[in-house]
């Protein structure tokens, strides 16, 4: 089983385009939980994912509770900003489900308060509140590929170490 992402209600169309090109270069599944703010047909979504849609495991649930219904909770491992532990300490496996609130609204404070020993956050310090969602996803994305020892496949023609 690989790794899979999972966005609860995105809202800004370039995020969750970079988040498919990052699934489709990590072989990494990627579900949306709507409602979207935009439509999947959008071309700021398109471009931004560029001509990797093809290559995307993509899983569209019509809610919060479908999506529920769908995934085993003991896989998921919520992040956010206001959670309490480090993203470095997360038990990732190599079938986790790595689950990001909105850009506008962040984690459900349902999911915060149900799960606090799963919610965790990168450490940022200065006044910034929170990362892009497209970067938080990144990063969290290859610390969980590096602990679980998954390595993202290498592109055609490169040999690992040149």
């Amino acid at each position: 089983m690989t790794l899979q992402i999972a966005l609860i209600q995105p809202q800004i169309p370039p995020n969750t385009g970079n988040i498919a090109r990052l699934c489709a270069a990590t072989d990494t599944s990627l579900h949306l939980i709507e409602p979207l703010g935009f439509s999947l047909a959008d071309s700021e979504l398109r471009r931004a994912g560029l001509d990797y849609w093809s290559e995307v495991d993509l899983w569209v649930h019509p809610d919060w509770f479908a999506f529920r219904d769908a995934m085993n909770r003991d896989r998921c491992l919520y992040f956010s900003a206001k959670a309490e532990h480090n993203f470095w300490n997360a038990p990732y496996r190599q079938n986790s489900c790595l689950v990001f609130g909105s850009e506008t609204e962040g984690m459900p404070l349902r999911i915060l308060e149900k799960h606090p020993e799963r919610c965790f956050k990168i450490p940022m310090s200065g006044p910034v509140r929170s990362l892009n969602l497209a970067t938080a996803v990144g990063v969290v994305l290859y610390e969980a590929l590096r602990q679980t020892s998954v390595s993202a496949p290498a592109p055609a023609g490169f040999a690992a170490g040149t």
